[in-house]
């Protein structure tokens, strides 16, 4: 079963008059990770999808949906699906790609076909997947989270001492334009991507997990001088627009996913905010 929504654009000035309740009808995703269904939500930021699949009882299929307009899911997109659950396997034309907890798939443009399947019911799968529009098709390609591309950011003086593991990237994947990545905050630290950045011509989207039971994290948007906050759980997603800081601080340390596309490819190109000019 397939469950879709979608998300429109909105503008700087308009959330600066959003409350509580209609911020997070905007940008939160919190319906992911339910079990034998695929959902997805599509925005109309760079015509995104951010989305899960959680085979339990059977295989789930990638089904085309309606906002695409085409025969199947992939007929003019790329994919990226990192696996946050137990053992499971994606079959990509007849082909199994066997992904372990935090292992990554890139699937190119063309494939028809695209199948999730867990290797235990008790433990399952948790594929969360992101797609971008494509116009070149590039090789099914699986990287592991020992072969990602692994930067050390920050300190435990300042709280944000991780490890940035790129995945589906340039330099580790040839890709349309999708990126993925695994950010993972070392114990003692809780504030991720600070200080803040906005990169105009790309947006984002955060999938947050490894937070530990009755912890959250209070995730920050908006424009450098106007910022709002989101509070999220465990396996919920937020969508970032171009024109947005995208950054948290949590009661622990976590681990989110960030997936990101636009017209540019360049990781490092971001307006970097100063910290003490935030507001």
């Amino acid at each position: 079963m397939t469950k879709y929504s979608s998300r429109y654009a909105s503008s700087p000035k308009a959330v600066k008059n959003y409350d509580t309740k209609q911020l997070r009808e905007e940008f939160l995703i919190d319906d992911l990770m339910q079990e034998d269904e695929v959902v997805l939500v599509y925005s109309h930021y760079d015509r995104y999808i951010a989305g899960s699949a959680v085979p339990v009882n059977k295989e789930l299929v990638l089904e085309t949906i309606d906002p695409l307009k085409a025969p199947y899911f992939l007929e003019r997109r790329e994919l990226g699906i990192i696996n946050v659950g137990g053992n499971g396997s994606v079959i990509v034309e007849g082909e199994a790609y066997e992904l372990g907890f935090k292992d990554a798939l890139y699937v190119g443009a063309g494939n028809k076909e695209v199948v999730f399947k867990s290797a235990d019911a008790k433990n399952p799968a948790k594929f969360y997947i992101n797609s971008a529009p494509a116009h070149t098709t590039y090789p099914t390609v699986k990287v592991s989270l020992a072969e990602a591309n692994k930067l050390h950011l920050g300190t435990m003086e300042t709280a944000n001492h991780r490890t940035v593991n790129q995945m589906i990237i340039g330099s580790v994947v040839t890709t349309c334009q999708l990126q993925m990545g695994m950010t993972e905050l070392k114990l003692g630290s809780v504030w991720n991507t600070m200080p803040a950045h906005v990169h105009d011509r790309r947006m984002e989207v955060y999938f947050y997990l490894d937070i530990p039971e009755n912890q959250a994290v209070c995730h920050f948007m908006g424009e450098p001088q106007e910022t709002r906050h989101i509070w999220m759980n465990n396996h919920q997603a937020v969508i970032s627009p171009p024109w947005s800081i995208h950054s948290g601080a949590g009661t622990s340390n976590y681990t989110f996913i960030w997936g990101m596309a636009g017209e540019n490819l360049d990781y490092g190109d971001m307006d970097v905010c100063k910290i003490t000019d935030l507001r």
